[in-house]
């Protein structure tokens, strides 16, 4: 296989958003009505791989779902995005996770049952795609409990195909804020974390010391700043942007097409600041619509 740019390894599971009304659950089998409900791509990995698709960028995805109506909608949608998902393992017995999202205003609160998110394994990603991709992106490395024993190897063996590689590890449910990150660093081109992320990660409150702890193993450390835009710290080096003002209606999946936005720029070899300013760009732009991927920009759109 030639040609594709950008392989996306990590989960695979909708999000059913329920926003507007009052969306706060009550015990005691009390029913409260909600104004919205929409069944929409979710995952970390789906949604950036719809964004880079969308950016233009060839790519594909590597996961896990079950064979149910859950994973196939998920398999319908991200064709229809121009995701190749020929490398997601569609298991019998297994059952699709789905994330609940609870929207009030720019915050929202999620409910997950991982389902297959945590049956990915090293050997279930499709070498030829591996070998395949100039760049490799780990989403949602906390959820990963079957990929992240072997994940130390599967990147060097990245790196020996000559791609970059980055993990997102989004928020970890344990607050353990590890689980072996720190010791793959070494062997990661980018990390991309939020601010809250990051100084629990470094174990510090400022989130630009956190940046540079975190980058002094050689990894490019790409801080996603919400409204106040994107930080990205290699070595002493410190580049900042600011974020695009839009009219915000639903922000779940906005630092998934950050990442997207970042990882396209990387791949086309732009500079440091373009693509942390092409990266919030998309951020923000994700935001104009309900769920992560209705509004996800072109590459067009974005450099505009």
């Amino acid at each position: 296989m030639s040609g594709l740019d950008l392989l996306v390894v990590g989960d695979c599971n909708p999000d059913l958003v329920l926003s507007g009304g009052d969306v706060e659950p009550a015990f005691g089998q009390v029913e409260r009505l909600v104004d919205e409900a929409e069944l929409t791509i979710g995952g970390s990995a789906a949604i950036a791989a719809c964004g880079a698709a969308r950016l233009g960028l060839e790519t594909a995805l590597a996961s896990i779902v079950g064979d149910d109506p859950l994973g196939r909608f998920m398999l319908d949608a991200l064709a229809e995005r121009g995701v190749d998902v020929s490398g997601v393992v569609v298991r019998a017995e297994a059952r699709t996770g789905v994330t609940v999202v609870l929207v009030r205003g720019s915050d929202r609160a999620m409910l997950t049952a991982p389902g297959t998110i945590t049956e990915l394994t090293p050997q279930l990603v499709d070498r030829r795609l591996l070998q395949a991709a100039r760049h490799v992106h780990i989403s949602s490395y906390f959820l990963q409990d079957g990929l992240r024993p072997g994940l130390t190897d599967l990147l060097r063996e990245v790196r020996k195909a000559g791609a970059s590689t980055s993990v997102d590890p989004n928020w970890d449910p344990s607050e353990h804020w590890d689980g072996g990150l720190l010791d793959l660093l070494g062997g990661v081109t980018i990390l991309f974390v939020n601010a809250e992320e990051a100084k629990r990660i470094a174990h510090v409150e400022d989130v630009e010391e956190a940046g540079r702890k975190l980058s002094s193993a050689g990894t490019l450390v790409v801080v996603k700043l919400g409204a106040d835009g994107g930080l990205a710290v290699s070595g002493d080096r410190v580049v900042r942007s600011p974020a695009v003002a839009v009219e915000e209606v639903d922000a779940v999946g906005a630092g998934d097409s950050f990442d997207a936005g970042f990882l396209a720029g990387h791949i086309a070899g732009r500079p440091l600041e373009e693509t942390l300013q092409l990266a919030a760009a998309c951020g923000a732009l994700s935001m104009r619509a309900a769920g992560g991927t209705a509004a996800q920009p072109t590459l067009a759109e974005a450099t505009a």
